[in-house]
């Protein structure tokens, strides 16, 4: 078995690597450097002569980074360069033969539509691939670069810059399409998976046409943005503020690009600020290329044949709310006023609203009461409305799971918090043991899950023999695979904290995201 691999693809020929069992391609160019002239443009064709080698993880799409990461989640953070000759991906595959036709699962990063990369280490498809599936993750334009408005700019700009991120996971997808049977995968069996932002382009993508028949089931976890993009009058909002700080008009469009990418990422930052703290660097419903909402009728119309699997994870707030842990010791009276202040609800509905938590949850704090209802409010209701949605309008079955498993870091601190679920995904869990501890019982679970996800991919049902039997949802039981010590199925977990939830106006993600609200 050669350890230097060579396959041909629609735009030249790739040498990748071999290395305990599994073949690697990393880098594989998709769509030609988006600098220059071709910013704010929809990707170009790129072919190579030769043997291009595809041995390191792409370059970073542009991104404004936080100052510093917390120290359990370096399994998730691509600390590689930035450039605009970013659109590539990565493809882990057990064998190159074109018959082999193995289920494709194609990840897209979490990070909302602003941050991320398919390069960290947590991100290795080697375990996944393992069990039989061929596992490819996506690279692609991002913030400002990615969802800068400007469709109603004068000049060449008008009918391209819209959407322009997801339309990159697009032309990431119709490779795939192309090629993917030359790595050992099925290009009629593609299932996408994405976490937290990742989720959200998921759902995206089930409501666009163009992104119709690229793939066959969808697996959505931790996402809180996925019902909800931005509206033309958002976009525009937005694009108002960013040109104002940069001093640009309307028709001198173009120079943006000549400006470095510094400048225009400060911008950003600054402009976000200018707009209140409102964020809507993010798709925009523009009627053609977006049609709707994520999960409108017409959403799921287009997306009836699709198998969903979705959920959450029970503690997802915690992760953010971890390196300010006060925040888990407030009073009630504290709790009361955070939660209306988060939620934009009155003290009166916050008061009834951690009631009912605190009946279900006796020993915890009211601080931890209120990261709860918080983290519920972005995360769990955002998820099972969608499923909800997709039950009532589809023909396809829809799943759900919340995992529950509690993380040992911190002093059992975390919980179950956000991202918790990547890693079990992954078969990672050695590699992201700063979330997920060095215990045996993770094994256990990582098969579980992991397997799961396989076997979704490869039939659109997640049931395996090491589960219990796992029904699709519905409106009356709710049953959902609670992922634990020990794994089971419930029926309407938490019910009355979702009841409680249900009466909340609705999450708006680019107001809630873009500022501190505690």
């Amino acid at each position: 078995m050669t350890t230097s691999p060579v396959v041909e693809t629609t735009g030249g020929k790739v040498r990748g690597a071999f290395t305990q069992s599994v073949f690697s391609f990393k880098g594989i160019p998709y769509g030609a450097d988006t600098s220059g002239a071709n910013r704010f443009h929809p990707a170009k064709r790129i072919d190579w002569a030769g043997v291009r080698d595809a041995l390191a993880f792409p370059s970073r799409a542009p991104q404004n980074e936080p100052d510093s990461a917390l120290p359990y989640h370096t399994w998730a953070k691509d600390r590689g360069p930035m450039a605009e000759d970013c659109l590539a991906l990565n493809v882990y595959t057990s064998t190159l033969q074109e018959g082999a036709r193995k289920p494709v699962l194609v990840y897209l990063h979490g990070g909302g539509f602003s941050m991320g990369a398919a390069g960290a280490p947590g991100l290795d498809g080697s375990n996944l691939a393992r069990r039989d599936v061929v596992v490819v993750t996506v690279n692609h334009r991002l913030n400002l670069f990615g969802f800068l408005y400007l469709g109603t700019a004068d000049g060449d700009f008008s009918a391209d810059a819209t959407n322009l991120g997801m339309l990159d996971i697009v032309r990431a997808l119709k490779w795939i399409k192309e090629n993917v049977a030359r790595f050992g995968g099925d290009p009629n069996n593609v299932t996408l998976f994405g976490q937290s932002g990742g989720g959200s382009k998921v759902a995206v993508l089930m409501a666009m046409p163009e992104a119709h028949g690229l793939f066959h089931r969808a697996v959505i976890q931790s996402s809180s943005s996925l019902l909800r993009m931005a509206s033309l009058e958002d976009a525009e909002r937005n694009t108002h503020f960013f040109l104002r700080t940069l001093g640009v008009k309307q028709d001198r469009i173009r120079t943006l690009q000549e400006l470095p990418i510094d400048t225009l990422l400060a911008a950003q930052a600054e402009a976000i600020r200018a707009a209140g703290m409102i964020d809507n660097y993010r798709p925009v419903v523009d009627g053609a290329i977006l049609p709707c909402q994520p999960f409108d009728v017409e959403a799921v119309r287009l997306s009836a044949s699709i198998p969903l699997l979705t959920g959450w994870c029970e503690n997802e707030q915690r992760l953010a709310f971890a390196p300010t842990p006060g925040i888990f010791n407030m009073d009630f009276q504290e709790a009361v006023a955070a939660t209306a202040r988060s939620l934009c609800i009155s003290i009166h509905d916050a008061t009834r609203l951690l009631a009912a938590y605190r009946n279900g949850r006796p020993l915890d704090s009211s601080g931890d009461l209120f990261t709860q209802a918080f983290g519920d409010y972005r995360y769990r209701r955002s998820v099972t409305h969608a499923a909800q949605r997709q039950t009532i309008g589809a023909s396809a079955p829809v799943y759900m799971y919340m995992l529950n498993w509690k993380s040992p870091v911190q002093n059992g601190l975390l919980r179950s918090p956000h991202t918790l679920c990547v890693p079990f995904v992954f078969a990672n869990v050695d590699l992201a043991s700063g979330i997920t501890g060095v215990g045996r019982d993770r094994y256990l679970l990582q098969d579980e899950m992991a397997q799961s996800w396989v076997a979704f991919a490869r039939s659109g049902d997640p049931n395996h023999s090491g589960l219990p039997t796992w029904a699709p949802y519905d409106l009356v039981d709710r049953q959902t695979m609670v992922f634990g010590s020990p794994s089971r199925v419930e029926t309407d977990p938490l019910r009355e904290e979702r009841l409680a939830l249900d009466q909340l106006p609705p999450y708006v993600p680019a107001v809630t995201e873009g500022r501190r609200t505690w």
